[in-house]
């Protein structure tokens, strides 16, 4: 079977297409990565057209029967409603509940909460399979979409473990007794500055010198945390090198002593299964978290779970584990989950999606 992927020109892959692997890839200009209300409206007004462009060039060149579509935004019912005259069928993977998404960064501001409603409806409605992340968002996708429950199948993000037996990088420590780390997204949802401004709770308050922090990840957010990072006097002990490699991230999971999950409690981040949470434990690494349902239901006793939206008693569950080793040798917990198990749930939707003409005869499709 042949794959087409479309996808922005974005963090250092800038080829309009290539083959890479065997799958055919097309990319599209995209506006820089969002901030705002106009960023977000420039950024996916971009991807919508160049996507549009691109779908209908995939096309004519590889007559696709299935298109598998993503979110945020849900917007690209647009791109594929079209080609649902021809026979293709629509598989919407949601990786994110859209409207929670908008409250969490703009609140329901009348029209715009109600139109962003709207296109998670028209987007279910224009899919025949939807993949869930997990329960929660299986939940919206049969209440508020609609969708009966054969047609809804949870396929959990997991990460590919690697081998988790190498040695750890204990120069990534710079000297100090303890690791702290943050992989993931830095965008104003994301709660990164919860992360600093435990910092320099643990820092200047606390006067806990012997911790080291490593933030690894960009995002809209990241120029801002910088100077944030430097506002606080965190520059000696807080390292945030951006995107990184697999190599340095797989050896930064193997050092550091906890890993912290700072996504804020809200309506958005309750329903999300955090890629974070699940590569911490990948790697045994007992974490420090804000208490999530969602987050919860992945990490269990793995944790600490702080219950406000404070840095401060963030702060000072990173302190309390790091001072207790039988405490973190408790938490460390290997998660069950990982790609390899959500693959035949992922084949098992498309073997409902696609139609039996797409199938050789006597095989299964996969």
């Amino acid at each position: 079977y042949e794959v087409v992927v479309i996808c922005p020109q974005m963090r250092g892959y800038t080829q309009a297409e290539e083959k890479a692997e065997g799958i055919q890839i097309y990319r599209h200009w995209i506006s820089g990565e969002a901030g705002g209300f106009i960023g977000f409206f420039r950024e996916y007004a971009t991807a919508l057209w160049g996507e549009t462009r691109l779908a209908w060039r995939a096309w004519r060149r590889h007559r696709f029967k299935i298109i598998h579509l993503c979110n945020p935004p849900d917007l690209l019912f647009l791109v594929a409603w079209p080609f649902k005259l021809f026979g293709v069928r629509v598989i919407y993977d949601v990786h994110d509940l859209w409207p929670e998404m908008f409250e969490a960064k703009f609140g329901k501001p009348g029209l715009f909460y109600w139109a962003v409603r709207l296109t998670e409806r028209l987007t279910y409605a224009c899919a025949d399979v939807v993949l869930a992340t997990n329960e929660s968002v299986r939940a919206v996708a049969l209440q508020r979409g609609k969708k009966p429950a054969e047609k809804v199948f949870v396929v959990r993000t997991a990460p590919n473990i690697p081998n988790t037996e190498l040695p750890p990088d204990p120069t990534l420590k710079k000297g100090k007794k303890f690791l702290v780390g943050y992989v993931g997204v830095m965008g104003n949802a994301d709660g990164v500055n919860y992360i600093l401004d435990a910092a320099a709770h643990l820092l200047h308050q606390l006067g806990r010198k012997d911790v080291q922090f490593l933030l690894m990840g960009t995002g809209p957010e990241y120029e801002r945390l910088l100077k944030r990072r430097e506002a606080l006097g965190l520059n000696g002990c807080v390292d945030m090198p951006g995107r990184v490699s697999d190599e340095f991230l797989f050896a930064a999971l193997r050092t550091m002593d906890l890993g912290v999950s700072s996504d804020p409690k809200n309506s958005y981040n309750d329903h999300c299964t955090m890629n974070k949470v699940l590569e911490y434990m990948a790697f045994a690494k007992p974490q420090v978290m804000f208490d999530l349902k969602e987050g919860r239901a992945s990490a269990a006793e793995a944790a600490i779970y702080v219950t406000d939206n404070s840095a401060e008693k963030l702060a000072e569950s990173i302190g309390r584990l790091l001072d207790d080793p039988p405490g973190r040798e408790r938490k460390r917990i290997r998660t069950q989950l990982n790609w390899e198990g959500s693959v035949g749930r992922m084949l098992g939707a498309y073997q409902v999606a696609v139609p039996s003409q797409v199938q050789r005869k006597g095989e299964d499709f996969h």
